[in-house]
């Protein structure tokens, strides 16, 4: 049997998680077509970063599902973290590697990881040691890293949080070249700014649970419940 030219639609039914007795998430039910960059947002301890681990398969659900349209969707989706742990070895190393875990010919590699680091601006940073890199620099690294293995969903759990606001447009401007290019984005942030630059639609979290999901524009124009409204005016911290 053929295998789906695609992973998506990443359906969620009724997912939950808990942790030491604590519900993190509850009753959670949305789905991920193709399109424009989903933007997770809510306030601090929401389930933001949750959520996205257990949709990139790093945390089992303790309730629900989470169902790809693929049996075997892991080497088709990525996911990149607000800290991201590099190698003790130079950046183009760094981007060779999951390249050389994926099983791909050495001259494959080469070509990807050179143009994963030029899509990032650190082609002429290839041979320095990853951890001499900028905090903005070692982030486009991890990107340039996850986009080198051409996945189809990717995954980024606050990829500017500690970034000053230049490295933050840098970053900005990689995903939305990657999501051009077809690569859909599920994002989570809590710069309101950011998610208005760059969501197609908002997953909106408060306590655990999705009180909204809907495109972008509606979202930020005229939030459908009380939680979302205060959370835009500021007024909603936890």
């Amino acid at each position: 049997m053929r295998a789906p030219d695609t992973i998506l639609p990443l359906t969620v039914e009724g997912l939950g998680f808990t942790a030491n007795g604590v519900a993190i998430l509850s009753g959670i039910s949305l789905t991920v077509e193709a399109g424009a960059p989903t933007l997770v947002i809510g306030p601090n301890g929401a389930g933001k970063s949750t959520l996205l681990r257990l949709l990139h398969g790093l945390l089992a659900p303790s309730a629900g599902r989470v169902a790809w349209a693929a049996a075997d969707p892991r080497r088709r989706q990525a996911m990149v973290f607000q800290r991201p742990v590099l190698l003790r070895r130079s950046v183009l190393a760094n981007a060779l590697y999951p390249l050389r875990l994926a099983g791909l010919a050495r001259a494959e590699r080469e070509r990807r990881a050179q143009e994963a680091l030029a899509l990032v601006g650190l082609a002429a940073l290839a041979d320095r040691p990853a951890r001499r890199l900028s905090g903005g620099e070692q982030q486009r690294l991890a990107l340039a890293r996850a986009a080198a293995l051409r996945p189809e969903v990717l995954f980024l759990d606050e990829p500017c949080a500690s970034l000053d606001p230049a490295a933050t447009r840098a970053v900005e401007e990689i995903v939305a070249t990657l999501a051009a290019r077809g690569t859909r984005i599920v994002m989570t942030t809590h710069d309101l700014g950011q998610a208005r630059r760059l969501a197609g639609d908002v997953v909106f979290l408060h306590r655990g649970r999705a009180l909204e999901h809907t495109p972008a524009a509606r979202f930020f124009d005229n939030p459908a419940t009380p939680e979302a409204a205060a959370f835009l005016r500021g007024e909603l911290v936890c």
